[in-house]
């Protein structure tokens, strides 16, 4: 069972749609006793960084997040936000973030090549993958999505980074550290590259 993590952000019904068109049993998760029983997480959010962060904590799931992800090794998919508060911390804010990935969410605007394209980084995209990830399994050579940040994902270790695209910049794009996967687009809005990769997922 996946459970999607409804803790206020993002558009919940749209992955539930998917997974439902797709005949795989989905459920949405509210509540820290919603997670029970999921072999899988997806982790979405829109919006700044702190209060994605703010919200997670007053839904009372962090703590059950951590055990199932760090200790009991459940598959996790972080989506747009939800990428970026896999990581230590923000530039865009002061709290801490999960820390499931190690590395910081920078500012286009303050990046050397970047600092002068037009922000949010709105629209269609190229996202290059690592030869053979299987989350970008079926569509290796020619995977696009759309996106909407203006900010991204700086990986501590460069191997963490499974994807990569251009805005002014080369950035990480999709991320993953053993059980722990991260994307910066919207694979919801993205069609049938999107469904793709949520239906790789789901097959890990």
């Amino acid at each position: 069972m996946i459970a999607i993590i409804d803790y206020g952000l993002g558009n919940i019904l749209a992955f539930a749609n998917v997974y439902k068109r797709l005949n795989i049993p989905v459920t949405v998760a509210k509540s820290a006793a919603d997670l029970n029983g999921a072999s899988k997480l997806i982790l979405p959010g829109v919006g700044a960084f702190d209060h994605a962060m703010k919200l997670l904590q007053e839904a009372g799931m962090r703590e059950p997040l951590d055990e199932m992800v760090l200790q009991q090794k459940v598959p996790v998919l972080g989506i747009c936000v939800g990428m970026q508060i896999l990581t230590q911390g923000s530039d865009e804010g002061i709290l801490p973030g999960l820390g499931w990935i190690p590395g910081r969410v920078r500012a286009f605007r303050n990046t050397l090549g970047a600092e002068e394209m037009p922000l949010p980084h709105m629209g269609w995209n190229e996202v290059q993958p690592a030869n053979g990830h299987p989350l970008f399994k079926g569509m290796e050579n020619d995977a696009r999505f759309y996106f909407l940040h203006s900010f991204y994902f700086e990986c501590a270790q460069p191997q963490h980074a499974v994807a990569r695209a251009f805005y002014g910049v080369d950035f990480s794009c999709a991320v993953q550290s053993e059980n722990v996967f991260g994307v910066q687009f919207h694979p919801e809005k993205s069609h049938h590259f999107g469904v793709n990769l949520l239906k790789n997922f789901a097959e890990l």
